[in-house]
């Protein structure tokens, strides 16, 4: 395997701000089973460095947010490309691929290196090579030596270099998006009026737009029953209390089995742009349905962007006024959100205006609370208080050793622990860390991430 075979850096990554940025796209294209979906995975949680997945939420993402050194894309999965002839591989890019690779900025187009190349493949790089785009060809699953004998087969296509990858393993992914950073345009910039960025997003039809018009005053949102009705992401600014705020209405997010291949493929993919440039999500319920599996997935995208969250149970003026009924409907919100449990949740009624009052003044709590920097003296005072409370664990019959606590980054508050052992550090001790940082430095609705490094290997 080649040098860039080297383990993907991690560690001296630095995220762009996403105010007023517009990020370049990546669109993975391939057959069914070539492994896009396990290198998706791998490139979208490297962006998340050591953020452990959380239990019980299924994320089946089609976006997701890549940083490499300083570099930040959007990465978009476009589902499997199979061909048999000339119409139904015309007709499946057309339904899988055409959306995001119409607006891509790069195309990653992978290969199983252990099948090598199949019939109807040569049309696939032809309609891909017509875009005009940067195209980039990876051949996956060349995980041991004797894989890379059948590399030559791939040169057929015309593009060079190959990228040989294992994305199960991670081999030749470095050396994959080095090249792949050379060929994005760079992050572009925006110009976005000033205030603080809320994207508002949510199902179809729970009262988005209608939300974001109580406080305009005025109907400049269209609103209607029909669920799709918002196609675009909406930039509103307006002024509350002197304040300056963004509202990005978005359109309702549906299952991914129901999002038709064309049109609301790009609504999905404007909703996850949204969210990269937003400083606050609020993610609007429908109080009357409860929490719906896919209000569980949009919540996953909030939480895998960082993004501090306010939960809003629209429709309450319809909820029974039973108090217990109401308890056990927030119970059950909270309960399904646990992922997210640092997200408030707060019942309101765009319809009467029951509880908007609030809605400010936790937003600008969520964002002041996201925006906290604490100093390397406060963290290491808190971090050996923390320990001496509960000891951590032995690991492989030695005591796991915490020697010191940075905070890199803010939106979210991201914190990095360098202890002995890293890979021993269990879950629940994972939580336990977190929670004590949200309580010590008042921080209770802030994303925390929290990262551990071992400190040998701080060069």
């Amino acid at each position: 395997m080649p040098s860039s075979n080297r383990k993907q850096k991690t560690e001296n990554r630095k995220l762009v701000a996403p105010e007023g940025l517009r990020l370049p796209l990546v669109a993975i294209v391939g057959r069914a089973n070539v492994g896009k979906s396990t290198l998706f995975n791998r490139l979208t949680r490297s962006a998340q460095a050591l953020v452990a997945d959380i239990p019980g939420v299924t994320r089946d993402r089609l976006y997701g947010t890549v940083v490499f050194d300083d570099h930040r894309f959007l990465l978009a999965d476009t589902g499997g490309l199979v061909g048999g002839g000339e119409e139904e591989m015309e007709a499946m890019v057309r339904r899988q691929a055409e959306a995001a690779v119409a607006e891509a900025d790069a195309i990653l187009l992978v290969m199983d290196g252990r099948e090598g190349p199949q019939p109807d493949d040569h049309e696939v790089v032809d309609y891909l090579r017509r875009t005009g785009k940067p195209l980039l060809l990876a051949v996956n699953k060349i995980d041991h030596p004797g894989r890379e004998a059948g590399l030559p087969d791939f040169y057929r296509f015309g593009i060079t270099p190959l990228y040989p990858i294992s994305a199960t393993h991670g081999l030749g992914i470095t050396g994959l998006l080095e090249a792949l950073v050379e060929r994005l345009p760079p992050v572009e910039e925006i110009p976005v009026p000033p205030g603080l960025r809320v994207a508002v997003v949510g199902r179809p039809n729970v009262g988005k737009s209608s939300f974001i018009n109580h406080f305009l005053g005025e109907e400049r949102l269209l609103v209607s029953d029909r669920p799709g009705t918002t196609r675009d992401v909406i930039d509103t600014p307006l002024k509350w209390e002197e304040n300056d705020y963004v509202f990005i209405d978005t359109a309702g997010l549906r299952r991914p089995a129901h999002v038709a291949p064309g049109l609301e493929r790009q609504m999905v993919l404007r909703v996850f742009k949204s969210l990269a440039r937003a400083e606050v999500a609020v993610l609007m319920l429908d109080a009357m349905e409860g929490l719906t599996h896919q209000d569980s997935r949009i919540a996953g995208l909030i939480e895998d962007e960082g993004r501090g969250c306010l939960i809003l149970a629209n429709k309450w003026d319809l909820v029974p006024k039973d108090p217990q009924i109401r308890k056990d409907l927030l119970g059950q919100i909270a309960a399904g959100l646990e992922f997210m449990a640092y997200a408030p949740v707060l019942p309101v009624s765009v319809k009467t205006g029951y509880n908007l009052k609030q809605v400010f003044p936790l937003i600008n709590e969520i964002h002041a609370q996201s925006c906290r920097r604490a100093g390397t003296r406060e963290l290491n005072l808190l971090l050996q208080e923390i320990i001496q409370k509960v000891p951590p664990p032995r690991f492989r019959d030695r005591p796991l050793k915490f020697y010191y606590l940075t905070q890199p980054e803010i939106l979210p508050p991201t914190f990095i622990a360098f202890v002995n052992a890293p890979q021993g550090v269990p879950n629940h001790y994972r939580r336990y860390l977190v929670k004590q940082l949200r309580e010590r430095l008042e921080i209770p609705y802030a994303p925390v991430r929290l990262f551990f490094k071992d400190r040998k290997r701080r060069r």
